[in-house]
Order: structure tokens, then C-alpha cells, then sequence
């Protein structure tokens, strides 16, 4: 069997990949009425009196709520609320795994962006975050958007912020291995919906000057007209020579290239046109944009994929477990922008300068000590941001 046979087969067995524990002893009479009524009546007056309360007398403060309206789910598309749902445990079974968070998945029924809104808030209370997953572009920058207006806790979009934190930290120790400094290179990124924009802003925030965006109709200016606003924004931060034309077109010259987009769609040829030590991040996923060997071979210094099987994988787990844990720990209003770039250079500083090369650029996936180290960086930074309700 392969892979996917091997994992519907695990499925059935498994009967979904989460459970709930109980963290209090029910066995006697006493026991009962002191986990439940009359006793639990205490607790209840108490957080009446003062809600905050409710991270202590609660399990709110390890809890993340994993939520999807099934529009974008990996590379599956819009398969709906319940297809969803396999995804968001797998991605509940990973917050515990890799970082003690207790997570809950929630699929809901609806693309009407108001009301998904509406619905993550009315619940938000119940948990200390919210993470946000596989929602179709550019409704997920409009939820993200209304939701941290509205809401006192945590919200990400892993599929945005994740990838772009883990994207820059690999980048910054690509730039290492290669010797040059991030605010000199040229970076174009292919594929501007969530991922693609998030990343873009991510690494202008990190220091990238010269960035290039491209999309289906080519490279992003802020002379050519579009209906879409995201992609308006983009335009405005970015490209500052005002270039034009075709993904081959952006790529010529270029020290690094970024693809959340397509498979296939780059070839042997436009990689040669980079600059000299160029880096190359074809991450479309489950077949890159080109494969590993192709871009070596055309003259790529440096390769990450989002693959498990090549070196060098860039995946969100080694962000947003760590990210939440510190997040939690502080019990930060939000994830802001200092607490993701912490996060970025705690995920780079993992591997010592010396052991760093051309196949070792970022953590591996499955390290567990990876999300403390993340998880401290973002808490520092949520003290110095001022979104920390807790701490020293």
C-alpha cells in the first residue's frame, strides 16, 4: 500500500486522532461532588465575579481552538466543513505532541465571512486561542482581520503566519551559508494568496528591501490595475523598480525564490538565470515547483522544499506549536508582529552557526525541544510588545 492507503487504513483504526481526558478522579461520591455539583457551583460565582478567573479555574489556559470552513484544505480545495475535519485533529494532535497544547477541532458550516466571525467570537471565551486553518484567500484575510478587532485572545492563520515564520527563519540561515546579507538579496515569491502575501509582509519585516511578487498574470506593480486587495496592498510594498512581465522575468537576477504556487511551473533554465548562490524554495506541496535535483543541477546553492523526503523541510510545525505554547504561557492578547519575527530568529538560532550548511539550514521537523525555544523568544517579545497579561 502507499502512503495513502496505508493512512485511510490508520484512520478507520484510529477512529479519529484526539481524545478527552479527564484531569480529575470521579470515583466516589465526594469525588463526584467536588468535580461536579454542588461544588463546581464555587468556581462558577467566582469567574461570574471576574472572568479572568477562567484561565485559572478552567482548562481555558491550554486550550486552542483549530478552526476551518473546509474552502482550502491542503491541496484538496473547497470539500467542506466535515472533510475538513481530519486536518484540523491531525493539527490538534500535533499542538499536543509538540508543545502540551490541548487543541480542539471546529469545521463549520458557512463561507459567509460575517457570520464565521460572529460564530469564532461568540465561543472565543471557552479558549486562550484561536488558530484559524485551510480558509480560502481572500476571505481568511478579512476573518483574521475582524477577528483580532473583536476578540481578547490569540488569533492565526497558521496557513499564513506559520509558513511565513518558518519560510524566514530558513532563509536566514540560507543567507548565512551563502554570505549574503538580507537586505541586499532579491527575493521573489510565487503564488500571492495567503501563504504567498504573508510571507512577502513577514520578510519585509525581517529586512528584505527588494522583494518581487508574482501571481498567475505575472509580477505584481502598483501601476497595473486589480480587483484584488490583498494583491493591491502587495503592490504597494513591494517591487519598487516598477518590473513587469512573467515569473522567467522576475527570476533573472534574482538571489532567492519563494514558490507557495503550482508544481512544475519553474524550470532548469530559469534557475540558471539567478544570481550566483542562489536559493530556491519550491514549496507547493505534494509536487514543488521544481524538484530538488533539477534545481541543484541548474545551478541552486541551496534547496527547501516542504517535503519530509528531501532536505531541509520547511513545515509549520516547527512554528506553531511554540508559538502558542508562549502565547499561552503569558496569556498574550494577540500574536503580533514582534512575537513572529522572535519566533523566526529562535527557529534560526536553533542550529549553531558551525553546524550550518547547505543541507542543515533549519531545524528538524519532528525535534520536540524545537517549540521551548520558540515558545521563550515569543514570550519575551509579547512582554516588550506589551501583550502580555501575565509574567514578569
Amino acid at each position: 500500500m502507499d502512503i495513502k492507503e496505508r493512512s485511510l487504513k490508520k484512520h478507520y483504526e484510529w477512529g479519529g486522532k484526539i481524545e478527552v481526558i479527564s484531569r480529575c478522579p470521579v470515583n466516589t461520591r465526594e469525588e463526584l461532588s467536588l468535580a461536579y455539583t454542588p461544588g463546581v457551583a464555587e468556581p462558577c460565582l467566582k469567574i461570574k465575579d471576574d472572568p479572568s478567573l477562567s484561565y485559572k479555574l478552567t482548562r481555558r489556559s491550554n486550550l486552542v481552538a483549530v478552526i476551518t470552513d473546509g474552502t482550502a484544505v491542503l491541496g484538496l480545495g473547497d470539500i467542506g466543513a466535515e472533510a475538513g475535519m481530519p486536518v484540523m485533529e491531525g493539527k490538534c494532535a500535533l499542538f499536543k505532541e509538540f508543545a502540551d497544547v490541548d487543541a480542539f477541532p471546529l469545521c463549520i458550516r458557512s463561507k459567509d465571512v460575517d457570520e464565521i466571525v460572529r460564530t469564532i467570537y461568540l465561543i472565543s471565551g471557552s479558549f486562550g486561542g484561536i488558530n484559524l486553518e485551510d480558509i480560502s484567500a481572500p476571505r481568511c484575510f478579512e476573518i483574521e482581520a475582524k477577528l483580532k478587532e473583536i476578540c481578547d485572545i490569540p488569533v492565526f492563520h497558521d496557513d499564513q503566519h506559520g509558513t511565513a515564520i518558518v519560510v524566514a527563519a530558513a532563509l536566514i540561515n540560507a543567507l548565512k551559508v551563502v554570505r549574503k546579507n538580507i537586505g541586499e538579496v532579491r527575493v521573489v515569491i510565487n503564488g500571492s494568496g495567503s501563504a504567498g502575501c504573508a510571507i512577502g509582509k513577514h520578510l519585509l519585516n525581517m529586512g528584505v528591501k527588494d522583494l518581487i511578487m508574482v501571481d498567475r498574470c505575472g509580477i505584481l506593480a502598483r501601476d497595473i490595475d486589480t480587483d484584488n486587495p490583498a494583491h493591491r496592498e502587495m503592490a504597494e510594498l513591494t517591487n519598487s523598480q516598477l518590473l513587469h512581465g512573467t515569473l522567467c522575468d522576475a527570476m533573472r537576477g534574482a538571489d532567492v525564490f519563494i514558490g507557495v504556487s503550482a508544481p512544475g511551473i519553474v524550470n532548469c533554465e530559469m534557475v540558471a538565470s539567478m544570481a550566483k548562490d542562489s536559493i530556491v524554495f519550491p514549496m507547493a506541496n505534494p509536487t514543488p515547483e521544481i524538484m530538488p535535483n533539477e534545481a541543484l543541477s541548474a545551478g541552486a546553492r541551496i534547496v527547501g522544499t516542504g517535503r519530509s523526503d528531501y532536505k531541509n523541510q520547511i513545515n509549520n510545525v516547527l512554528a506553531f506549536p511554540g508559538i502558542f505554547r508562549g502565547a499561552l504561557d503569558c496569556r498574550a492578547t494577540a500574536i503580533n508582529e514582534e512575537m513572529k519575527v522572535a519566533a523566526s530568529l529562535a527557529l534560526a538560532s536553533f542550529i549553531p552557526e558551525d553546524e550550518l550548511s547547505e543541507d542543515n539550514i533549519i531545524p528538524l521537523a519532528l525535534d520536540k525541544q524545537v517549540a521551548m525555544s520558540v515558545a521563550a523568544a515569543v514570550i519575551e517579545a509579547a512582554k516588550k510588545s506589551g501583550v502580555a497579561r501575565i509574567g514578569d
